[in-house]
């Protein structure tokens, strides 16, 4: 596998990262380097560590892992966009981004369930994973950082409208998840 086929796969992984970065850049009111860096390492570590585990794992468990990677994504995305939806519609509130360990762990691992199944390809392939992983990591670590940005910069002016928005996405991606790999869409 040569470098541009895996900047497309690392930059194909990192878009759930980024949009959920997005979203979180709308309830922050200002974007400090120590969120940046905790989105960054969250999402890039994961999406790093993913595909490595899948690597590992080997063909043994690349049935059970498409079985469900689709309901793990799905589950997490709709309940963490259902919050974000009913938050929305609630009274205007003192914003706390909840970059807490629990919060960015649950999202971290929705956005990368993913990099799992292609982790699992990856051993059938000619790649040499260690070099591979970090790749993907730091593409994501910096779409993940832009996302944030991205997102705060826009939920400055509209931020309940915003956090409807981000809700709404992220449990859209989670039906799109579903419905890829139930095959009733493709993209």
């Amino acid at each position: 596998m040569g470098l541009w086929e895996l900047f497309v796969i690392a930059v194909g992984l990192s878009m759930d990262a980024f949009a959920v970065a997005v979203c979180k850049g709308l309830s922050v009111e200002k974007v400090r380097p120590k969120h940046l860096l905790c989105v960054g390492l969250w999402f890039g570590g994961f999406q790093a560590l993913m595909p490595l585990i899948g690597y590992l794992l080997g063909s043994g468990f690349q049935s059970l892992v498409e079985q469900v990677d689709h309901w793990i994504a799905f589950v997490l995305l709709a309940l963490i966009g259902g919050n974000m939806v009913r938050e929305s519609r609630g009274e205007a509130e003192e914003v706390d981004a909840s970059f807490a360990p629990g919060a960015m762990l649950a999202l971290a691992v929705a956005t990368s369930i993913d990099a799992l199944a292609v982790g699992v390809t990856f051993a059938f392939l000619q790649v040499d994973i260690l070099p591979a992983v970090c790749f993907i990591g730091c593409i994501t670590f910096v779409l993940s950082c832009v996302g944030l940005q991205v997102g705060n910069v826009f939920g400055a002016r509209y931020k309940s409208r915003a956090e409807l928005a981000g809700g709404l996405v992220l449990i859209l991606m989670g039906v799109k998840i579903l419905l890829e790999h139930l095959g009733v869409i493709a993209f």
